[in-house]
């Protein structure tokens, strides 16, 4: 909680700080950057600093944890800042990292806004970092391992082709770790220039089985090609080794018999795959239903194992959109289009777990919001940058 009178400030000022955040975080990360080259090279997702959703998504979180401490001041942050802290502890994340974070961004802050940060504005804006700081360390202390070294060795152990531009990873841990269904686990490789770059992949299979499936599409055309599915794809085969972590994320199935909504689009359609899978391997009734939209059957990864988990399981419904029909002899018939939950009935007390690009989860949510689904029973996962954070 804010002392009285940052709070005043932060009240104050939050407008003028929220407008200039995109140049306070772009000025951020270029000092922070010039001064410490490894953290990009090795930590950050170079990807993502290059098309500035990295910079969006810190610019949201912030914005959106001193809104709430002004708005909400008796409001625990975990909810909010959840998501965050499971990708951190993901990454390896350290707390002395927080303070070089601290350091540039503060003077990014001054250097922007010049005279308006006086000492009682920078005292202010240093104590909501430091609430913001502080509660991600300890959530951050609470998920990772008591060990120097966070990261596992795992082996390959079988690689297969899902469609031309999807494959999946088998992966054997050196121990047996559990997961909850719809946690990814971290995959660190070495680039040809030397970079260490890391990237998160969700368990597209059950918890329970001694091994952990990841499938990895390969980023292409939408900017910068995916330096690390490009490499995966070029470079993994049966009998390797990768750098990963364990497992951690926040989208994970609540055990219980309310009724499940699993909607999906894209390669999103991973953490649904590791749910269906464990409601299988349970042997659950519950009423779930299925949401899936893709390109095209073709483009369309684990298609007929999705139709399988679906029809093992008694009370699932599937539902699925493809922009394009291709050569599909899908049982039951798709619809084509976008996905489009309006003339789906809805059961009461309804949980729903997304997954998949911000516009359709965006859409999702909406319908859902519109149809009295509290939005406390929405939960989703992003693949990379939380751009949702702060626009919600």
């Amino acid at each position: 909680m804010l002392s009285p009178e940052s709070a005043k400030i932060v009240q104050a000022t939050l407008p003028a700080v929220g407008q200039a955040l995109d140049e306070i975080t772009t000025r951020f990360y270029g000092t922070m950057f010039a001064d410490n080259p490894d953290l990009l090279r090795n930590l950050f997702n170079r990807s993502n600093q290059a098309n500035g959703e990295q910079r969006q998504a810190l610019a949201g979180s912030i914005a959106a944890f001193a809104s709430m401490l002004i708005n909400r001041p008796d409001e625990r942050p975990d909810a909010l800042l959840s998501r965050i802290a499971h990708k951190h502890a993901s990454l390896g994340v350290t707390p002395d990292q927080y303070t070089i974070v601290h350091k540039y961004l503060l003077a990014a802050v001054a250097d922007v806004l010049g005279d308006a940060v006086t000492p009682e504005v920078a005292a202010a804006w240093d104590e909501v970092y430091w609430l913001m700081a502080g509660a991600l360390i300890a959530m951050e202390a609470r998920l990772m391992p008591d060990e120097d070294d966070p990261w596992l060795r795992a082996t390959v152990v079988e690689r297969r082709s899902e469609t031309p531009d999807t494959i999946s990873l088998i992966l054997k841990p050196p121990a047996p770790l559990p997961f909850a269904p719809g946690q990814y686990i971290s995959v660190g490789v070495e680039l040809p220039d030397g970079a260490r770059q890391i990237r998160q992949y969700s368990l597209s299979s059950a918890p329970g089985r001694g091994d952990w499936r990841i499938t990895v599409k390969r980023v292409r055309g939408a900017g910068p090609d995916g330096e690390v599915s490009g490499w995966l794809h070029a470079n993994v085969k049966a009998g390797d080794e990768l750098t990963v972590s364990r497992p951690y994320g926040d989208l994970a199935l609540a055990e219980g018999d309310t009724p499940l909504l699993l909607a999906s689009a894209g390669i999103g359609g991973t953490p649904m795959l590791s749910m269906l899978d464990h409601l299988v391997a349970t042997g659950s009734t519950r009423q779930v239903i299925v949401v899936h939209a893709d390109r095209s059957p073709a483009d369309h990864a684990h298609r007929k194992e999705l139709v399988n988990l679906v029809d093992a399981l008694p009370g699932a419904t599937l539902y699925r959109w493809y922009e394009e029909a291709g050569d599909c002899s899908c049982d039951p018939a798709p619809l084509l289009g976008h996905a489009d939950l309006s003339g789906i009935e809805l059961p009461p007390g309804l949980v729903a777990y997304l997954c998949g690009p911000l516009p359709f989860m965006r859409g999702v949510r909406t319908e859902l919001l519109r149809r009295g689904v509290p939005a406390r029973a929405v939960h989703y996962e992003v693949f990379g940058p939380d751009l949702w954070l702060g626009q919600d």
